[in-house]
């Protein structure tokens, strides 16, 4: 059911404020502990709109975590916040207890990946798109990539402008995998795709949180959202105005949709 609480910073078990969680695909030979993403007190404004105000939230590590609302509640920008493509008029974004803008941004955005829904692509030729940021990444590699997101073996040499919105979307995921990011966000990553096809992020999502990864996912597929996340944060008109467990997407509550 949907829980409305008061403006608080809300951390479930397993993000900072509760216990730590470990990430077994990222130890190098290293116990690492990773908390997530804290949010405090951010507010986002472009001249005199208020894109998001005064957001209080934990993200943990480990899960997937969704974002809901209407259009224009503030979901992208929430998302672009988490890599440093949007950054807070006041408040301070923190991963695993750092505040991120004293992090090196390539880094940044190496171990967060943002896939768009609009999607950027950057070279001519695909197996050149899932090598942006690998160019060293050899093609039996990509080819399983491309396979992940549901793009068979013969995009491999096909040029990215024959592309459509939803396949030009999916080789940004992979180009996204390729540097093997700890953390996703995902925007509106199903919106162009039918629903066997839609099935394939399903599975990827569930598979990146499996193996330590997390994933914050921005989608109105009620579907997707209820088989892969945990927890739900709702936006209104930038406020976040409660939070839902993933059962209560399944069943379709009201209120979240």
């Amino acid at each position: 059911m949907l829980e409305h609480r008061p403006q608080n910073v809300q951390c479930p078990d397993g993000v900072q404020g509760a216990h730590s969680t470990i990430c077994p695909r990222y130890l190098s030979g290293t116990v690492r502990r990773v908390h997530g993403f804290r949010l405090d007190e951010v507010t986002v404004t472009r001249g005199p709109a208020s894109l998001l105000a005064g957001i209080n939230v934990c993200i943990p590590a480990g899960r997937c975590t969704a974002v809901m609302g209407a259009s224009g509640a503030g979901k992208t920008t929430m998302l672009r916040l988490l890599n440093r493509l949007t950054e807070p008029t006041t408040g301070r974004v923190l991963l695993d207890g750092v505040p991120i803008a004293e992090l090196d941004v390539p880094a940044l955005r190496r171990r967060v990946g943002l896939v768009s829904q609009a999607p950027v692509l950057l070279a001519d030729r695909v197996l050149d798109e899932v090598r942006v940021g690998r160019p060293d990444l050899p093609d039996d590699r990509a080819g399983e990539l491309l396979a992940r997101v549901g793009l068979a073996p013969r995009f491999a040499t096909r040029t990215t402008g024959e592309l459509s919105g939803g396949e030009a979307q999916r080789l940004c995921l992979a180009r996204s995998l390729a540097v093997e990011p700890e953390i996703l966000l995902l925007d509106e990553p199903t919106s162009a795709l039918d629903g066997p096809t839609a099935t394939v992020i399903g599975v990827l999502v569930r598979e990146h949180v499996s193996t330590g990864g997390t994933v914050v996912l921005v989608s109105h597929d009620h579907g997707l959202i209820g088989s892969v996340a945990e927890r739900v944060l709702l936006l209104e008109h930038g406020h976040l105005v409660g939070t839902a467990r993933h059962d209560s997407v399944r069943c379709g509550v009201r209120a979240v949709t």
